[in-house]
């Protein structure tokens, strides 16, 4: 099959010309080791166990011959990172070294972070333009621009598309799959993350069970704030005597060193206008349809309201998964516009907005995701409220829902479907 270019790309078209080496970061199955072949002109996979033994052996090699190189999964003989520095320090020319990685190195792996040498992107599952199922029309860079354009568009996914859509997931191998086979990969996908990944990486899981358990309630509190004794709580219904809150930060911490886990941050901005701000992240896996596989839920399971989220507030399972896909359709466009992502929610949850997009400078882009074809006033609130706050550090404010048609309201809210929304 052609390749089919993603939003990294152009990432990689702006900084791979000028830099001599960067390691890009992600989830197992999302399509790094494709996006970097499509530069690389030699190729060490070092998940072949012959590779990676003479690589071991002389991890110099790798240094020697025709450039770009490409070395996949490149912790597992960590010594190739101060390789490569070495090399970069002697040589800093651009477009050298590709380093894939699908878990970050453990402390000390490496003798030097590789800082001003080894430049850091992460990557993560398709984003729903990147499925082409659907024709952008409105930009999330131009929404960042502050222009506050005319929004136009239709879009022909209906919720149902959306459903579909979360359940089949963004990994491009697995959501081509028919459903009971795409289904067996994805449950083969966690397994294996607890089996074999979470051990290599030195946590010693006695009860791999009670971890997927935990996990499970991890899906559960998608799109909220729930604290990590809840979470625990719910991974161990019926016990007298929980297991420690340790147990819990390490599962969190092992998880998301494999980039399973893509909690979205408080919002922190500088100076002291927003001062009553949790500081709480809202919990995602990298990709809502192993979320939705954790709870065991099916697009008709979803469209018939089943799913109890961890936190009551959040709503229904549905609308929590919805706006996971959201936070992932933002979160990729926003790197590559060199923005950062948050979600902002005052202490008494009085006031909270989904998506915060932030510009070098401190502008905003406010988002809120709606399971919903319409927009009320009620709806955009919020978005009134973090308006008035900010004044002109608000660039634009927008709803993603599942309507038909993008526009903008009279008060100058931007609605956008998903399916609309692009680089």
């Amino acid at each position: 099959m052609d390749y089919l270019r993603r939003i990294i790309d152009s990432e990689l078209d702006d900084l791979f010309t000028d830099l001599p080496a960067l390691a890009i970061d992600g989830l197992k199955g999302i399509g790094k080791t494709t996006t970097a072949q499509q530069r690389a002109a030699r190729v060490f996979p070092l998940d072949s166990s012959s590779v990676r033994e003479s690589v071991a052996a002389d991890p110099r090699r790798i240094a020697g011959g025709e450039r770009p190189v490409l070395v996949d999964e490149w912790q597992k003989v960590p010594e190739v990172w101060d390789v490569v520095r070495r090399a970069v320090d002697a040589d800093s020319a651009g477009g050298q070294f590709l380093l894939v990685g699908s878990a970050t190195p453990e402390p000390g792996a490496t003798a030097h972070t590789g800082a001003g040498r080894i430049g850091r992107l992460r990557m993560r599952p398709l984003t729903v333009s990147e499925r082409r199922i659907a024709n952008p029309t409105v930009s999330l860079q131009g929404l960042l621009s502050g222009d506050r354009a005319d929004i136009a568009g239709d879009c022909r996914l209906s919720l149902s598309d959306y459903v579909d859509e979360i359940v089949a997931s963004g990994f491009p191998a697995i959501r081509r799959l028919p459903p009971r086979p795409r289904k067996f990969q994805l449950d083969s996908y966690l397994r294996n993350v607890v089996d074999r990944d979470v051990p290599e990486r030195g946590l010693a899981v006695r009860r791999p069970d009670a971890m997927l358990a935990w996990l499970r309630a991890y899906a559960a509190a998608t799109s909220s704030t729930a604290s990590y004794s809840s979470i625990l709580d719910a991974a161990t219904p019926g016990l007298a005597e929980k297991p420690a809150r340790s147990t819990s930060v390490a599962y969190r911490d092992v998880l998301t060193q494999l980039w399973l886990l893509d909690p979205v941050p408080a919002w922190q901005p500088a100076g002291s206008f927003l001062t009553r701000l949790g500081q709480s992240p809202k919990h995602h896996l990298a990709d809502p349809g192993l979320a939705a596989r954790l709870l065991g839920l099916s697009s008709e399971s979803l469209l018939d309201g089943i799913g109890e989220p961890l936190d009551p507030r959040a709503g229904t399972m549905l609308g929590a998964l919805f706006e996971s896909l959201a936070t992932l359709c933002v979160r990729v466009p926003a790197q590559a516009a060199e923005a950062q992502v948050g979600h902002l929610r005052t202490r008494n949850g009085d006031h909270e907005v989904d998506l915060m997009v932030v510009r070098d400078d401190g502008r905003v882009l406010a988002i809120e995701v709606k399971l919903s074809a319409s927009v009320s006033d009620r709806d955009i609130r919020h978005l009134h409220w973090v308006r008035e706050q900010l004044g002109p550090r608000l660039l634009d404010a927008m709803v993603i829902t599942t309507g038909p048609t993008a526009y903008r309201r009279q008060d100058g809210i931007a609605v956008v479907p998903l399916g609309l929304l692009g680089p």
